[in-house]
């Protein structure tokens, strides 16, 4: 399942489904909007999420912090996840009850977590996530790819000739959204 079913999101999904054949179910804010390269299964509206963890056997959240999201993944659908499921959280931390999400990992309710963000970051040392062995941190730099600084020059310019020449933008902020 997919939490934040954005740019990120359908990325992780792509991957997932062309190496695997996984099944993707994916949550968007506006589900009656498709995007235009989509590979979800199905997709749920916001008011859906326990359906959507109750069928996923990892749930990879890329969802934005916004006042809609902020505390979205609560103790109520982290128990309502899979004992076989696996909580990937490479969005922002204040998504997430990080204290049940911990309850979870150390009393076995959930069989893992791989984390490049948290709620607090960096991680305080004294973090019950660094003594978990079922959990896999990342100092949120998730998005460093080999060709990550290439990448980002190259959209720069393209956005910066755009602006130039007078054509629409992408990648625009929604203000009302947060994103």
């Amino acid at each position: 399942g997919v939490v934040g079913y954005g740019d990120i999101g359908r990325a992780a999904a792509r991957m997932a489904k062309n190496a695997t054949g996984m099944r993707v179910v994916a949550l968007r804010r506006r589900p009656e909007v498709p995007p235009a390269d989509a590979v979800e299964d199905v997709v749920y509206g916001p008011d859906q999420l326990i359906d959507l963890v109750r069928e996923s056997d990892y749930l990879l959240c890329a969802a934005p912090d916004t006042p809609l999201t902020r505390g979205m993944i609560t103790r109520e659908v982290i128990a309502a996840m899979k004992p076989s499921a696996v909580f990937i959280n490479v969005g922002r931390g204040t998504v997430v009850d990080e204290k049940a999400l911990c309850e979870a990992l150390r009393t076995g309710k959930i069989r893992g977590a791989a984390l490049d963000v948290v709620l607090e970051e960096p991680l305080h040392e004294d973090s019950e996530l660094y003594s978990l062995e079922n959990v896999l941190l990342s100092p949120h730099n998730a998005d460093m790819t080999a060709t990550f600084r290439e990448d980002s020059a190259e959209l720069f310019l393209k956005l910066w000739r755009d602006h130039v020449a007078g054509k629409p933008l992408y990648n625009l902020v929604d203000k009302e959204a947060g994103y």
